[in-house]
């Protein structure tokens, strides 16, 4: 039987099975974000942590029902503190107000890793092994319904998986009781502009209105009067 290509590998498990000891709940099990964020910019548990202007912790509604993970700050988000504010941030914006999602309203942005690796390079798997808790606190005190991975760093962060982000696109997976689902990054989209049928842009708005159709059908059921 061919390996299902959803389930990480045995040598790549998931890295979310830990919350930090310094991340103080602010109620049972729930870490205190601003706590987390404190923290973060403490944190010195890679490399990392030497070059960087600022930790990059979030940016966003932390009570929104969707959460978008990418991979790590680029040059403007180390200047600025926040997650995609670049080229590829405004893309992503306007890519979520296609479909009727303001990224600060309705979203939760937040990236793999928490500083700039060098030369905007892909972090290392022992950098992502670092960053893991604080995402991993970071999404159990969100405690979103749904989960936007934007890339495959992401993908390999969140569920362990290296690779295939063209083949797994697209594909809803339950991941912890919400739904998770990967897609393009949006500086991938930037250096494929076209919106032909086909075309990555084209695919990455088809998955994000199967995003908004997920929500739209988990929301609950307003009061009866």
């Amino acid at each position: 039987m061919a390996p299902d290509p959803l389930q990480p590998s045995p040598l790549q498990p998931s890295l979310l099975g830990e919350v930090p000891a310094t991340a103080e709940p602010a109620t049972a099990g729930t870490p205190d974000l601003a706590a987390l964020e404190r923290d973060c910019r403490e944190c010195r548990r890679c490399g990392l942590a030497e070059g960087r202007q600022m930790v990059v912790v979030s940016r966003g509604d932390p009570a929104a029902r969707l959460m978008v993970i990418g991979e790590g700050p680029g040059a403007q988000e180390d200047a600025s503190g926040r997650p995609f504010v670049g080229r590829a941030g405004q893309l992503l914006d306007q890519m979520l107000a296609s479909v009727g999602l303001d990224s600060e309203r309705d979203a939760y942005v937040c990236n793999v890793v928490k500083c700039r690796p060098p030369d905007n390079r892909r972090p290392t798997p022992q950098e992502i092994a670092a960053c893991a808790p604080w995402l991993a606190a970071q999404i159990a005190a969100v405690n979103p319904s749904v989960v936007l991975l934007a890339g495959a760093t992401a993908l390999e962060g969140v569920l362990g998986i290296k690779g295939g982000i063209s083949r797994l696109r697209g594909r809803w997976h339950p991941w912890q009781d919400r739904w998770v689902m990967p897609v393009f990054h949006p500086s991938y989209l930037l250096r494929n502009p076209s919106r032909e049928q086909g075309s990555p842009k084209w695919l990455t708005w088809q998955d994000l209105q199967e995003v908004r159709r997920r929500l739209d059908q988990d929301q609950p059921s307003p009061p009866s009067l």
